[in-house]
């Protein structure tokens, strides 16, 4: 596990190092489109150093803010604050989490911040109403895994940097695409160099933030479901649970592909696979919900 967590950090130094190069890059290609001449590189450096800065202390409230997630409450969510209490004991962290709630009827939950002294778990209402107490111990315990094994700063950090980076990367695209035409060769040959290189950016963007995404190895899932039976003594709540995330058809309403990696199962529901074996591929975020089962299955 000791060895997970400092992989976890190296990886985070090496995707914040790749984002800022990246951001760089964009913002003085932005500049450079709206003529601002030899400030461009120091306008770039600038902002691609603050970006990068705002988007590690306060990835997680960015997050939260996007799910329109509050905070959870002893008077409102008592079941889930004392699963909390109770895990803290087992878990062995520095300091319990902060517990946030989304207005969402699919069951599902997350964790995010930078470090387990700056860390929180968010829950959705549908999880707090469709698991049972054992079920959603072992959801909690899974996500206190992730804050243990470091995994929280890498997945926020990346969320937070792919959707950053095709923002910034459509809107270069628009202010090239948008821009007029100049009157000189060398002026339009100029402006043609930058058109193919928003363009670029455009079809590279997604791309780009999928390899990121999966940089997080679904390995990770799998050790978090370990974890998580560690701290409970319960696979089978854990089990049960994620076979009721599994097959619940509801869709989360502010789920987008910057954060589905960072759920417990993947928020976005495909209706089509419904009733056929689910398995992971490649190019997807999570591991199987079966293949997830069938591990927890041989630690019993």
């Amino acid at each position: 596990m000791f060895e997970w967590s400092r992989k976890n950090k190296f990886q985070s130094a090496i995707i914040i190092a790749i984002f800022i190069l990246v951001i760089t890059l964009i913002i003085y290609y932005i500049c450079n489109a709206l003529e601002l001449g030899g400030f461009s590189i120091l306008i770039a450096l600038v902002f691609s150093i603050a970006s990068s800065w705002a988007s590690y202390y306060y990835s997680d409230k960015i997050i939260l803010a996007s799910c329109k997630a509050r905070p959870a409450t002893k008077e409102e969510d008592l079941k889930l604050v004392n699963i909390l209490d109770s895990l803290m004991v087992t878990a062995g962290l520095p300091k319990k989490p902060d517990l946030y709630v989304v207005e969402d009827n699919q069951p599902n939950a997350f964790a995010t911040g930078r470090n387990p002294e700056h860390a929180v778990i968010c829950v959705t209402t549908g999880l707090l109403d469709k698991l049972s107490y054992y079920e959603l111990e072992g959801v909690i315990a899974h996500e206190m895994s992730h804050i243990k094994n470091y995994d929280i700063l890498l997945s926020t950090v990346v969320s937070v940097f792919v959707g950053f980076i095709v923002m910034l990367s459509d809107m270069f695209t628009r202010i090239i695409f948008c821009g007029g035409s100049k009157d000189s060769d060398d002026d339009s040959k100029a402006n043609g160099i930058l058109m193919l290189l928003g363009l670029i950016c455009l079809i590279l963007s997604p791309i780009f933030g999928t390899l990121m995404q999966l940089a997080l190895s679904r390995k990770r899932e799998f050790l978090a479901d370990s974890t998580a039976i560690e701290f409970t003594r319960n696979p089978d709540g854990l089990i049960s649970a994620l076979q009721k995330l599994e097959d619940d058809s509801n869709e989360l309403q502010y789920a987008n592909s910057a954060t589905a990696n960072m759920y417990i199962v993947n928020p976005f529901k495909k209706d089509g696979n419904r009733g056929k074996k689910k398995t992971s591929s490649i190019w997807s975020t999570h591991p199987s919900t079966e293949d997830r089962i069938n591990a927890l299955k041989n630690i019993i």
